[in-house]
């Protein structure tokens, strides 16, 4: 959850249920702004704040050559419902607790998504403490609810080592979950908010190849140009609708971890670097124009070699250059509830030793409030999904077409 407008003095000597009462009512009237949950007030320092997130689709895809003849899938996914729950117990103390189904298409299973807590004291220097998103590229930074486009990830450039698995473990298969990870982060800004930086420290992958348990090290530093940026911590978006003012931010981020990539019998370093660049430009006209642009130069040194990559063995982090290019405009007119936001985007990954893969996207966005209330019509064409993260040399997939649907709801 990232902020809320909402407030409700609760006395601490309130006896429970009555208490529990009024906060339910007081959910209930609340009327929330953009990016807005409820925030209860406990006290002049002391409050508690919950929202919820879901994110719904229904995908066609054709199916690849010679499979089923000419048939497509159709599929209704739930790919997200998160519950946010924020508080603070001091003026410097904060702690934010979210969960999301990590597993919704196989049933769905609520797990914990972030775990922080925060020390905030300025805004030069603030420490983060638990499990929360490493520092990376502005995709991972985003998320899915905060990103420009509903697709953003699964046609999207490679996964970092913290999003390569859905669940933590220890057996050298995961370095994280969702672009989480157990770890320690510091973060401030300087220069009136124009320089901001993370760097973290976080467990990376444990077991297998990493037998020695050396941590991850993970930065972003950014600079605004036009407009300051403003989001909770480190977080950030892939557009602000134009409500943001003019943006012009450059983000370079970095990521490395010793015997963070292979097998136990044939380890390797792994480094991966991206550049970011957001441009939006809200025009005399009302309308909005925003880019969006990455870059992604990833590398495993001292080993694991490619007859371990084409075996499928340990954990098989991508090698090579990835591309994200993606440009839309916001329309100033409304229509019914809401304006009509059309993009194009273009993705391309070169894997070092393995078949290059591309997609072709088109669609539309119906912006109701934000964030926290669009709809999206998607068009995608190309390999890099049938081709997915088999990044051997004999990799192969067919040029498909696929629709998806997705709804898009958050409190």
């Amino acid at each position: 959850m990232r902020d809320a407008t909402a407030t409700l003095s609760v006395n601490r000597t309130t006896p429970l249920l009555p208490a529990m009462a009024l906060l339910s009512l007081a959910a209930a009237m609340h009327a929330p702004e953009s990016h807005a949950g409820a925030t209860f007030k406990i006290d002049d320092t002391k409050w508690v704040s919950i929202g919820a997130g879901l994110r719904t689709s229904f995908t066609a895809t054709e199916s690849a050559a010679g499979r089923n003849g000419d048939n497509w899938s159709n599929d209704f996914n739930l790919d997200n419902i998160r519950l946010y729950l924020n508080g603070q117990v001091h003026k410097y103390i904060k702690v934010e607790f979210n969960t999301d189904c990590q597993t919704c298409g196989n049933g769905g299973e609520m797990r914990i998504l972030d775990a922080i807590g925060k020390i905030e004291y300025n805004s030069y220097l603030n420490l983060w403490l638990g499990r929360m998103l490493v520092p990376a590229e502005r995709r991972e930074m985003n998320g899915p609810f905060y990103s420009a486009n509903y697709t953003i990830f699964s046609t999207g450039t490679p996964f970092e080592p913290s999003d390569f698995n859905l669940t933590i473990k220890s057996d050298g298969t995961s370095a994280g979950s969702y672009g989480r990870d157990d770890g320690a982060t510091l973060w401030g800004a300087a220069l009136d908010g124009h320089l901001q930086y993370a760097v973290g420290f976080f467990r990376g992958l444990r077991g297998g190849a990493n037998i020695d348990d050396n941590l991850m090290y993970a930065q972003r530093f950014a600079y605004n140009f036009w407009s300051v940026e403003k989001n909770p911590g480190y977080y950030t978006s892939g557009t602000y609708y134009g409500k943001g003012g003019d943006i012009l931010t450059v983000g370079v981020s970095n990521q490395y971890q010793e015997n963070g990539a292979g097998t136990a019998a044939d380890p390797g370093n792994f480094r991966g670097t991206a550049v970011d660049v957001l441009m939006e430009k809200p025009l005399a006209n009302g309308g909005v124009v925003t880019l969006n642009g990455e870059y992604k130069n990833y590398g495993i040194s001292g080993g694991y070699s490619q007859a371990s990559r084409d075996a499928g063995g340990g954990f098989a982090m991508f090698e090579g250059n990835a591309y994200d290019l993606s440009g839309m405009y916001l329309f100033p007119q409304k229509v019914a509830w809401g304006q009509v936001q059309p993009y194009l985007r273009y993705v391309n990954v070169a894997p070092s030793g393995s078949a290059n893969r591309e997609a072709y996207e088109g669609g539309v966005n119906y912006i109701i409030d934000g964030h926290n209330a669009r709809v999206s019509l998607s068009y995608v064409y190309g390999d890099l999904a049938t081709k997915g993260l088999d990044y051997s040399s004999s990799a192969s997939g067919d040029q498909v077409n696929s629709i998806k649907l997705g709804f898009q709801w958050q409190i």
